[in-house]
């Protein structure tokens, strides 16, 4: 070995070992921002788990169009109308259910009379100032309640307790302001946005069917 060389080796351990001590102090210095991301974990039905990202919400304001504003804004009235007279639908069906009893074994003609007059006396005071502020729309929709809860329309509700000719003359009034007192109630149809309302409205107030 040449006498140079010699001394050149010391040097260069001394340069390995200074190198190694640096890249070991610098690894226990604290990371830089990118050094290490930090990744939520989720576990799949099956037991997997990945990686998880959660992405930061984004607002996406849009204009509606003539057809979805018209749409909102017959929903909303509906459902106005439902909220005011739902609970005149379910009144509508306990009167009935307590007059079919009262009825129920009574043959007589004048008490059968007489309980439905007595009935429709509370009635009159009880509703009659409420009924009349509700606008033909309001009263559409009543009546398609009522079909729902009763399972009858307002004209044979009529026809059985006031006889035909009353129910005849209701009628005619019914259609001269537009309306029908034979509406019919169909939810899984034409009346399925109604029945979503009043299936909220049940759960909001504690309503049952059939009570």
């Amino acid at each position: 070995m040449k006498p140079g060389r010699a001394n050149i080796i010391p040097v260069i351990l001394c340069v390995a070992i200074a190198c190694s001590c640096f890249c070991t102090t610098a690894g226990a210095q604290a990371k830089g921002p990118y050094d290490t991301v930090k990744v939520y974990a989720y576990i799949t039905p099956e037991g997997d788990t990945i990686g998880q990202s959660i992405l930061p919400g984004v607002e996406v304001i849009g204009k509606l169009t003539r057809k979805w504003r018209n749409y909102w804004a017959d929903w909303t009235r509906l459902r106005n109308a439902v909220y005011v007279t739902y609970p005149y639908a379910k009144a509508a069906s306990r009167i009935m259910n307590d007059i079919n009893s009262r009825l129920e074994h009574v043959t007589d003609k004048k008490q059968r009379k007489a309980i439905i007059r007595s009935k429709e006396k509370e009635l009159k005071k009880e509703f009659t100032d409420k009924l009349t502020q509700l606008s033909i729309y309001q009263g559409k929709v009543l009546m398609k309640l009522i079909n729902r809860e009763t399972g009858n329309n307002c004209y044979e509700i009529i026809e059985e307790y006031k006889g035909l000719v009353s129910a005849a003359f209701w009628q005619t009034v019914a259609l001269v302001f537009g309306s029908n007192l034979r509406q019919s109630y169909d939810a899984a149809g034409k009346d399925a946005a109604m029945e979503q309302i009043v299936r909220d409205v049940e759960v909001m107030y504690g309503y049952r069917r059939g009570s």
